[in-house]
């Protein structure tokens, strides 16, 4: 297949997003297909129309080359009206389909599945209205607990409404304080006290307009992905220190992650059917990946769905797929099959 492989772009996830697109890249590479990695967001200069996806290709070159502009996005992104790079659209439209390796605003929220959509261009993941529900975590909170899934209690907060008696929210310390759209645990503060809930207050409104603030669950971590509506093996996250922080997310060494995870067969199932409760009170399709955390005593609450996972060589969804008895390569096949069932 003719494959672009769309990674980069502008949101704070931008740095994981070139690491997934890569990753991706060279997988599907390595089982015969014609894929080249693109940014989205800064494009190509030249590309060659006669043959836009050679047979040989450096995947490492066109890292490199995306890279290149980490150091003047922010500049670019002021200078720049139109999200899409150049040549961005006309590589994608010549593509069998599009595999989004991004991650967060400007990818993962829904608006490049809606231009796609307009445009008649097939990618990977689901579509844009569901991606937009997953990646508002208010908005997510509100669908799950209409279907039953379990969340923890909390609220959603604007800047202009801002309070700062947490009692005021039915809230006690220690709390949550996240920004509504971030991901990758950027802009997520567990807060013990007033002074540490203010602070968070200021730095999560600095990324976005609107938060969630929520009790803290003391429990652990698990995450479970749901291919093409049925859930993978569980994993089991511990992180060495703090919580599943952005830092500890993607430096090798910083966490356990156990797959299947060590605990008993019910609870394995109970994790599991909330996965494909969740996904489905999302209206997801193709693939996603559901957290949770579980308290001492069992009790289950869903935080959050991702609906372009991760696919660095630390990330989760691989090591599930691993369990299955199937290597990176084939997994991004498995996500490219499930995802153009959307177009049949």
């Amino acid at each position: 297949m003719k494959i672009v492989v769309l990674a980069g772009g502008t949101s704070t996830e931008r740095d994981v997003s070139i690491v997934s697109g890569t990753g991706i890249c060279t997988g599907l590479r390595a089982k015969g297909h014609q894929a080249v990695l693109v940014d989205v967001f800064c494009g190509l200069e030249e590309v060659d129309w006669e043959d836009p996806f050679p047979e040989e290709y450096d995947v490492d070159a066109a890292a490199a080359y995306i890279k290149s502009f980490n150091a003047g996005i922010e500049k670019l992104k002021e200078e720049r009206k139109e999200f899409f790079g150049p040549n961005v659209m006309e590589l994608c439209r010549r593509a069998d389909i599009v595999f989004l390796g991004l991650h967060g605003a400007n990818g993962e929220d829904g608006r490049v599945q809606a231009a796609f959509d307009l445009m008649g261009i097939r990618y990977t993941g689901t579509g844009y209205l569901s991606s937009a529900m997953a990646m508002d975590k208010g908005v997510t909170k509100w669908m799950f607990q209409m279907k039953g899934v379990p969340v923890p209690g909390g609220v959603t907060m604007k800047a202009a409404q801002r309070e700062r008696n947490l009692s005021k929210l039915g809230l006690s310390f220690p709390a949550v304080v996240k920004t509504c759209c971030g991901g990758s645990s950027i802009g997520v503060y567990i807060v013990k006290d007033q002074e540490e809930y203010e602070k968070a207050l200021d730095e999560a409104f600095a990324y976005e307009e609107e938060v969630v603030v929520e009790e803290f669950i003391q429990g652990t971590e698990y995450t479970v992905a749901v291919v093409d509506g049925q859930a993978y093996p569980v994993v089991q996250i511990v992180p060495c220190q703090g919580f599943y922080d952005y830092e500890n997310k993607y430096k090798p060494g910083a966490v356990k992650e156990t797959c299947p995870a060590p605990i008993s067969d019910e609870l394995t199932k109970r994790l599991q059917n909330y996965a494909v409760q969740g996904y489905h009170a999302l209206g997801l399709e193709s693939y996603a990946r559901l957290d949770f955390i579980v308290t001492e005593d069992e009790k289950i609450y869903c935080l959050e769905a991702n609906t372009l996972p991760g696919m660095t060589p630390t990330s989760l969804i691989p090591q599930e797929a691993a369990v299955l008895g199937m290597d990176y390569p084939s997994l991004c096949e498995e996500l490219i099959r499930v995802s153009m069932k959307k177009y049949r």
